[in-house]
């Protein structure tokens, strides 16, 4: 056959890329949000999730997860869950709800289909992405593959110690666990609820405690998330240092304050930061007083804050003086311990609730700094075309929440109708030409 004709049928058995205005890459709270308002806007768009809606909710939570707001707070404008107001949904109602959302606004959600890599298209705009069921073309991407990116694990205790590991995605009960103690290590919302339960299964447990935040679950009738709106807190932006607070608040068993006195008055072991590891004995910082101690401070400033506002603004809430008490410090804090033998305190296993870290590989364009981190003004990056959204903090405190994503997918959605309408202008002067 000559090698003109060959080329032609090589041509022609290779399938053109599939084209769309706004290719969206993850269908979680993020990507479902920016489907809404894109669809809103008649802007025509894809949404490609590598699993299903929501997956991480489904298969990378532990069972008895529960959202840490309830419902009446946690969720987009319309659609209700089904349980009631005040109560906090599980994780499958979670995921459940953000199917059914997708579903109401017909979101174009393609499941099973994974972002391999996306590069700018050549001498023209738009950009390629490869995928596993074929390539698309895009005027725009989002990148909504929100902020539960790559588990980390850090590297302290090898595998050589003979001791089961495993992050907090992995995590799922205590049945799991083989018989024995546990350190988790971690105090935010994932860690201090992990150990909670496990305590309450009857296991031994040690809290490795650093740096936190413990808002109250609620105080003088109203929800944290509650006095954290009227206070204006979730709209606060970012600030060098802040963007990495860990909070520990939890809806677990109706929903309580998390105070680790409470959980050392309970059994649990606290211990500060987990620092290294030597001939199987952990070594701790001492810096568990101090944590507890920074933790408290801003339980108290922020009931200061409540009530300063009741009083300002005349509001009849019920007075709560009990919620002020501090009790006194258990032996584990007032004595802290600064190692641990694992083998000698019959530790089997390690539950590192110890966060995430980005994982954009697949974006092949230039807006990251050294660390990975996009590099972006309010979602939209560094490259012209290209927004990410569900980022912590990436607007303000509540960016990458259920409820607080919302409000910056529509900021998006506006700027990619924005850019449009400028790429669509025609001066009068060249339509007459």
């Amino acid at each position: 056959m000559p090698r003109e004709k060959k080329r032609r049928l090589d041509l022609q058995d290779t399938p053109l890329p599939e084209k769309t205005g706004v290719l969206v890459v993850g269908a979680g709270q993020a990507g479902i949000a920016m489907s809404a308002h894109l669809g809103a806007a008649g802007i025509p768009h894809l949404v490609l999730e590598r699993a299903r809606i929501a997956e991480r909710w489904r298969s990378e939570r532990w069972d008895s997860l529960v959202a840490n707001g309830p419902a009446w707070h946690d969720r987009f404008p319309g659609m209700e869950f089904s349980c009631p107001p005040e109560a906090f949904p599980g994780k499958e109602e979670v995921a459940d709800y953000m199917a059914a959302f997708a579903g109401k606004i017909g979101a174009p959600v393609r499941c099973g289909v994974e972002v391999t890599s996306l590069t700018r298209l050549k001498d023209r705009p738009g950009f390629r992405a490869e995928t596993s069921a074929g390539v698309v073309e895009a005027d725009y991407v989002v990148a909504a593959t929100g902020p539960f990116q790559r588990p980390v694990i850090p590297q302290i205790v090898p595998e050589s110690a003979g001791i089961v590991q495993m992050h907090s995605t992995g995590y799922r009960n205590p049945d799991q666990l083989p018989e024995g103690a546990v350190l988790v290590v971690g105090a935010g919302s994932s860690g201090s609820q992990i150990a909670d339960e496990l305590n309450r299964a009857g296991r031994k447990v040690y809290l490795s405690v650093g740096p936190h935040e413990r808002p109250p679950r609620a105080y003088r009738g109203r929800d944290f998330v509650w006095w954290l709106g009227v206070l204006n807190k979730w709209d606060m932006e970012a600030v060098p240092g802040a963007d990495h607070v860990t909070i520990a608040v939890s809806g677990a068993y109706g929903g309580r304050t998390m105070d680790f006195r409470r959980l050392a008055g309970e059994g649990i072991v606290l211990t500060g930061r987990t620092e290294s590891f030597r001939g199987g004995v952990l070594q701790f910082a001492p810096d568990l007083a101090g944590n507890i101690a920074r933790g408290d401070a801003y339980y108290l400033a922020l009931l200061d804050e409540a009530d300063a506002f009741a009083a300002r603004n005349g509001l009849t809430l019920p007075e709560e003086p009990a919620a002020r008490v501090i009790g006194p410090d258990p032996d584990c804090v007032a004595h802290p311990l600064r190692e641990l033998d694992l083998k000698a305190a019959n530790v089997t296993s390690i539950i590192w609730a110890t966060g995430f870290a980005f994982d954009f590989g697949w974006l092949k364009i230039d807006s990251f700094d050294e660390r990975g981190a996009p590099l972006h003004q309010r979602g939209a990056a560094r490259e012209p075309g290209v927004y990410f959204l569900g980022l912590p903090w990436q607007t303000r405190r509540g960016s990458s929440f259920i409820w607080g994503v919302w409000y910056d997918a529509k900021y998006v959605a506006d700027h990619i109708e924005k850019q449009r309408n400028y790429l669509h202008y025609t001066p009068a002067s060249e339509g007459n030409a």
